[in-house]
């Protein structure tokens, strides 16, 4: 597995892209072809779970489905992801991106977690950030992000506002003590 995959990236505060300011991103694949992660701090316009299953005609009998969709990023958004457990699987559907976490796109798993029935844990995303061949490892090189391991509560919490904040707190970073300028 390379060493981004399964990882936070978290903006820097000179971050210039507004989709991308503040942001916290899970990366989900990382490879010479290029990368693709999931924004996880950032929800979509007014747009609840259960507004999604009700466009998608899903009745919900097991799950309140109050959560809000996230903006996962500016490529495909009205394409959804659904970032979850591991303790979930849709065969040939489940990407693994690591032991702990998986990613799957298919309606399947809306249909599970409308009846309760899906993964233990679990946040569904519009769209998704991706990145052409080097393109993240530039990026990465001109201090846009800094990297940081993920755990649970920052992928799947309800507490987006705070999310990057912890990120940095978690990585022992002062976004105060950051330059928000540019190169000198």
């Amino acid at each position: 597995m390379d060493p981004l995959t399964g990882h936070l990236l978290i903006a820097m505060p000179s971050m210039q892209d507004p989709r991308f300011h503040r942001t916290v991103i899970y990366i989900c694949a990382h490879s010479e072809d290029g990368s693709m992660g999931l924004i996880v701090n950032k929800p979509a316009e007014t747009l609840a779970l259960k507004d999604l299953f009700e466009r998608l005609d899903i009745p919900i009998t097991g799950s309140s489905a109050a959560e809000p969709v996230r903006f996962g990023g500016p490529v495909e958004t009205g394409r959804g992801f659904v970032l979850h457990s591991a303790d979930y699987d849709v065969e040939g559907a489940t990407m693994h991106v690591n032991a702990q976490v998986s990613m799957t796109a298919t309606v399947d798993i809306l249909h599970a977690m409308a009846e309760g029935e899906g993964p233990a844990r679990a946040m569904v995303a519009l769209g998704y950030a991706g990145w052409g061949p080097g393109q993240l490892e530039t990026e990465l090189q001109e201090n846009g992000w800094l990297t940081a391991d993920a755990d649970d509560d920052l992928l799947f919490d309800a507490l987006n506002e705070t999310k990057w904040a912890r990120a940095m707190q978690k990585i022992g970073v002062d976004p105060s003590l950051l330059s928000s300028g540019g190169r000198a």
